[in-house]
């Protein structure tokens, strides 16, 4: 969808802001360009829509040179956020988002049907907040109308730049969340500027990672954390990057562990008794239908009052689960929130399939890594364990 071929931009002062840079974007991808201030990543981005214009070199925009493209044109197909959002204070939210609409000469309940459409996408009901203008929302809300307003004409790529860089941390968090959600359902080709490595990891199909006017490395994210091209990518994205790398490593099913399962209304003696003899101090309980209801501890005697009923009578809550495919990140901050020493898994029909335990998530952090080196699929990767482990 977008193609550098060898582009570079310099200014008469003799700053090379972009050198030589060849890069293609492919349909639908969300890629993040990252890097220090003046690096070049967003001028990068600003020659796409040809705020800025290239020395030399061609950009190419679903196989057209763009430099045969009338800008003003060029620029309402393409949807552009910024930090300060640059809302029009004297207009209304709703008339703020139809604003390329209303440049291409929509008719105006098109647009305004438009506009309100996308207002309630990112979280804002339009007959609460149609009607408000920009001084009357939050930092975050305003945020929000800047995305409305880029999507408003439905154009194939978007250019983000650092565009939840203003608002508080809280805020930021969940609008990440929100717009990765977004562009999950949008597929839209976006290329979005951040400083910030771990917002680039949390969002990225791919990294591009900056030095001072080139990509040293662009890759996907667990690829650039767990392999670093150079020194200078190691060092930009940190000495905890295997923590960073938590947020892009999926749970799968061969992290996880198979302990005893038993069910709600089986009779609690004979099933303790299973659980002791297969040396676990718990089993997982399911209901009828083989959804999660929590675990049992197996430490009442046999043939004492609290081993007899069934196992509904012993059964406890288990808040601690996640579905399969959710970040080791999440499962990790999972565990701590609940003080658990595993937590249940569950497939996209809410059945149970394992749990992982505190050793299983290093393990799956430590496959991933190894697998990325090798180049080749997690569960082909054996790791070496220390004798008596």
């Amino acid at each position: 969808m977008i193609r550098f071929e060898h582009v570079t931009k310099r200014y008469p002062d003799g700053t090379t802001a972009v050198d030589d840079l060849s890069l293609d974007v492919a349909e639908g991808e969300l890629v993040t360009l990252v890097g220090p201030s003046g690096c070049g990543k967003t001028t990068t981005m600003k020659m796409v829509n040809r705020l800025i214009e290239p020395t030399s070199g061609r950009i190419l925009l679903d196989g057209e040179d763009i430099s045969g493209v009338d800008p003003v044109e060029l620029r309402r197909r393409i949807g552009y956020v910024i930090q300060q959002v640059g809302l029009f204070p004297h207009r209304t939210v709703l008339d703020n988002t139809a604003t390329v609409p209303h440049l291409l000469g929509w008719p105006k309940a098109e647009r305004r049907a438009r506009a309100a459409e996308l207002l309630d996408l990112v979280g804002l009901d339009p007959s609460r907040y149609g009607d408000r203008y920009p001084d009357q929302l939050s930092g975050g809300q305003r945020q929000r109308v800047g995305v409305a307003r880029a999507l408003a004409a439905d154009p194939p790529v978007l250019l983000m730049d650092e565009p939840f860089g203003a608002v508080d941390p809280v805020t930021r968090e969940r609008l990440l969340g929100e717009f990765r959600a977004l562009q999950t359902s949008l597929h839209k080709t976006v290329l979005f500027v951040t400083h910030d490595i771990e917002e680039a990891v949390r969002l990225g199909d791919r990294i591009a990672v900056y030095g001072h006017g080139r990509i040293e490395q662009f890759a996907p994210p667990a690829q650039v954390l767990g392999a670093p091209a150079t020194p200078y990518v190691a060092d930009f994205v940190g000495a905890d990057r295997g923590l960073k790398r938590l947020s892009v490593t999926p749970i799968e099913r061969g992290d996880l562990e198979a302990p005893p399962v038993v069910h709600l209304d089986d009779r609690l003696a004979p099933q303790l008794e299973r659980v002791r003899a297969a040396g676990a101090r718990w089993a997982v309980v399911l209901d009828d239908a083989d959804a999660l209801h929590g675990w049992v501890a197996a430490d009442a005697e046999p043939g004492t009052d609290s081993a007899s009923g069934s196992v509904r009578d012993r059964a406890r809550r288990m808040e601690a689960w996640l579905p399969l495919g959710a970040p080791l990140k999440q499962a990790f901050s999972t565990m701590l929130q609940h003080d658990a020493g595993w937590i249940a898994v569950l497939d996209e029909d809410d059945r149970f399939v394992g749990v992982l335990t505190p050793a299983r998530l290093h393990e799956a952090l430590r496959r991933s890594i190894d697998a990325d080196r090798r180049e080749v699929q997690r569960e082909e990767v054996r790791l070496e364990t220390v004798p008596g482990s």
